[in-house]
């Protein structure tokens, strides 16, 4: 029995609330269970200089934890006057993701920043922070083509992460913190709404795990992939 008393293969209760912000050209809030997380878009008119004048656009991201987000208040980055690896790689981890779902020919010469803002932590943050990252992504693209600026829509497919590991020796999905912070193996898998994947991370802690539960854990992500990209359309039609 999981600590949540959900089946091995049901997804925490997901909602996704758009439009959170005033002054962002696309907000969400998203909440997988416990974990919530304010994902913002800003459109900009420049790109960074490594692809100044090749006519692509360019979608990046920031990443941070609130001082309580978490059971005990951590330090702001800032107050520290540094990032944190976590936090960069994390960051790192959201921009590539959502651009493996973009044409950034069609996009044109401008940049998207999605910042992603954890209110709350209960496990998979960063999986979180790239579903409703694509979200304000999608909201911040409709405007533009609303705007007339871009003829052709760049957002080739959704982009959603989940987690899933071996927790008391059963694949399970959507892991939470008890569940994370006990996983024998757990991972993060990046998909496009199509199911083909943009990037896998998997470790063992503890334990090891054969291919025939890696192949159970990737069928795992793929239902959590589905049911996800459903809410992303659901949420910004």
């Amino acid at each position: 029995m999981r600590p949540s008393g959900r089946q091995l293969n049901e997804m925490r209760e997901v909602s996704i609330e758009t439009n959170v912000t005033k002054h962002a050209e696309g907000s969400c809030m998203i909440k997988m269970g416990d974990t919530h997380v304010l994902c913002t878009a800003t459109l900009e008119a420049r790109v960074p200089p490594f692809i100044k004048g090749s006519g692509l656009g360019w979608v990046t991201a920031e990443y941070g934890m609130l001082p309580r987000s978490t059971t005990s208040r951590m330090r702001r980055e800032a107050a520290a006057g540094k990032q944190g690896g976590r936090t960069v790689e994390i960051q790192r981890l959201i921009g590539r993701s959502l651009r493996a779902g973009v044409d950034r020919v069609a996009l044109g010469e401008r940049q998207i920043t999605i910042d992603c803002d954890v209110i709350q932590a209960d496990g998979g943050t960063r999986c979180a922070s790239i579903t409703g990252g694509w979200v304000a992504l999608r909201l911040a693209v409709n405007k533009l083509l609303k705007a007339g600026d871009i003829v052709t829509d760049p957002l080739i497919s959704p982009v959603a992460a989940i987690s899933c590991g071996i927790y008391a020796g059963q694949p399970v999905l959507d892991l939470d913190y008890p569940e994370d912070s006990e996983a024998g193996v757990d991972g993060n898998f990046i998909m496009l709404g199509n199911k083909n994947l943009i990037e896998v991370q998997m470790s063992a802690e503890g334990s090891v795990f054969s291919r025939d539960q890696m192949n159970q854990l990737m069928d795992l992500a793929e239902k959590g992939v589905e049911e996800l990209a459903a809410k992303q359309l659901e949420a910004t039609a």
